[in-house]
C-alpha cells in the first residue's frame, strides 16, 4: 500500500493494529453485505474486549456472531438481537453488555460520527427506556432526546467493487449500513469482490469516496442464508 493505492495483500495486513478493547464499527445487515473475511480475521487474531457497533450480530455460526463464541465482544451496540441464541444468552446472563438503539438512530450515529458532528437531537425514543439518562429538549413544540454520535478505532466494510484509490460501489441491499460505517472509523478497512484501476468507475456511481478508505483487499465470498424457507 503506497500513496493513493489502498490495496493490501493479506487479511493480516488489513487488520494490523487492531488491539484489545478497541471499538469496531461493522457494516452489514444480518448476513447481507457483511465483511465476513475481516470478521474471520478478528476471530483468528483472538482480539478481545471489543465494543462492536453494527445493526445486529449475525447468527451464532456466521458473521459477528462467531466472535461471541470465544467471548471476544465485551459490548454490542445494535438495533436488535435477531435469532442469534448465543447473543441472547450472553445478554440475559450479563456476560455481554448490550446497548439496543433504534435502527435509524444507529445509522445517524454513524453518519454523524463520520461528519464530525458530536451529537444530534431526535424524536425517536422519547418517552421510552431509550431516553433514560439522556438530555431532553422541546423544540417548536415537540420533545427530542440528545444522541451522541459514534466513531471507532476501526471500521470494517464490505463493498461490491472499488478502484485502487478506495472509491467504493455497493450492490443493491448490500449497501445497507456499509457506507455509513465506512465514514466512522479512524482506520476503515474494506473488502470487495472486484478491484479496478482508477478511472474505470463512473464517478456518478461511486457511493463512498476513497478519502474515507485506508485499506482495501479483494476477497472471495460465500453467500450464507440467514433463514431458508421452501415450499412444503
Amino acid at each position: 500500500m503506497a500513496g493513493f493505492n489502498k490495496v493490501v495483500n493479506s487479511y493480516e495486513e488489513a487488520m494490523a493494529g487492531l488491539e484489545d478493547n478497541m471499538t469496531v464499527i461493522a457494516g452489514g445487515f444480518g448476513l447481507c453485505g457483511i465483511p465476513e473475511n475481516l470478521i474471520k480475521e478478528i476471530k483468528r487474531k483472538g482480539t478481545t474486549g471489543l465494543t462492536v457497533v453494527s445493526n445486529n450480530c449475525g447468527t451464532h455460526e456466521h458473521g459477528l456472531g462467531m466472535l461471541l463464541i470465544d467471548k471476544q465482544i465485551k459490548k454490542m451496540v445494535a438495533s436488535y438481537v435477531g435469532e442469534n441464541d448465543i447473543f441472547e444468552a450472553q445478554m440475559m446472563s450479563g456476560e455481554l453488555e448490550v446497548e439496543l438503539t433504534p435502527q435509524g438512530t444507529l445509522a445517524e450515529k454513524m453518519r454523524a460520527g463520520g461528519a464530525g458532528i458530536p451529537a444530534f437531537f431526535t424524536a425517536t425514543g422519547v418517552g421510552t427506556p431509550v431516553a433514560e439518562g439522556k438530555e431532553e429538549r422541546n423544540i417548536k413544540g415537540r420533545d427530542y432526546i440528545l444522541e451522541e454520535s459514534i466513531t471507532g478505532e476501526f471500521a470494517i466494510v464490505k463493498a461490491w467493487k472499488a478502484d485502487t484509490f478506495g472509491n467504493l460501489v455497493f450492490r443493491k441491499t448490500a449497501r445497507n449500513f456499509n457506507p455509513l460505517a465506512a465514514t466512522a472509523g479512524k482506520i476503515t478497512v474494506v473488502e470487495v469482490e472486484e478491484i479496478v484501476e482508477p478511472g474505470e468507475l463512473d464517478p456518478d456511481h461511486i457511493h463512498v469516496p476513497g478519502i474515507y478508505v485506508n485499506r482495501l483487499i479483494k476477497g472471495t465470498f460465500e453467500k450464507q442464508i440467514e433463514q431458508r424457507t421452501v415450499r412444503s
